[in-house]
């Protein structure tokens, strides 16, 4: 009779260990280190390139639109042409104008009268020299604005590009209805999945 009850007890033991063991097949996307009870996520992970943000930033600098193309961000690269072309073209319109009064100011110290402005007196072209050199500096530094803004957000891109959204990480809101009290509750739930 007792061996009855030992080869019971053995096989039931048996039963229970082998129906909760896994075969490797089922266990895909999880695995088990026994010897130190540690799980281990088997989700690929991309490493993070720490040197990405400053590639991009300096191809930026180099070839404005270069970062973003770099970082894929395609669609912006003919933003950045045309707030750059823009700054370009005041400053240019500017200093071109600038040139013209003060050739006809010029002209007119040297004792000519007969130029584009004939209507405008000396102080007026003066005036206008001034204007336009404080309009040109002020497209130029715009300019130099717009390419310093092309550089950071190539360089902030990358930077989120790396940033980490997976599910192992979440904060979510939720709605419970407490039953006690026959209300809802609203909060907020942190998940930290290891």
């Amino acid at each position: 009779m007792p061996n009855k009850v030992t080869y019971s007890i053995i096989g039931f033991c048996l039963l229970c260990f082998g129906a909760f063991s896994q075969n490797s097949k089922e266990s895909d996307s999880l695995k088990v280190d026994t010897d130190l009870l540690v799980v281990v996520d088997s989700v690929k992970r991309e490493p993070i390139n720490i040197l990405a943000p400053s590639k991009a930033a300096f191809y930026s600098a180099v070839l404005p639109g270069l970062g973003q193309a770099y970082n894929k961000k395609y669609w912006k690269i003919p933003i950045v042409y045309a707030a750059l072309g823009t700054g370009i073209y005041f400053y240019v319109t500017n200093d071109r104008e600038y040139n013209r009064y003060r050739d006809a100011y010029k002209r007119r110290l040297a004792g000519f009268t007969d130029d584009e402005f004939v209507g405008v007196s000396n102080d007026g072209l003066i005036n206008a020299q001034q204007t336009l050199k404080r309009r040109k500096e002020l497209s130029l530094l715009i300019t130099i604005g717009l390419y310093a803004l092309n550089i950071i957000d190539a360089n902030v891109d990358a930077h989120l590009l790396q940033y980490n959204v997976d599910e192992n990480l979440a904060v979510r809101p939720h709605i419970r209805y407490n039953e006690m009290e026959n209300t809802s509750d609203l909060g907020l739930t942190l998940n930290f999945k290891f």
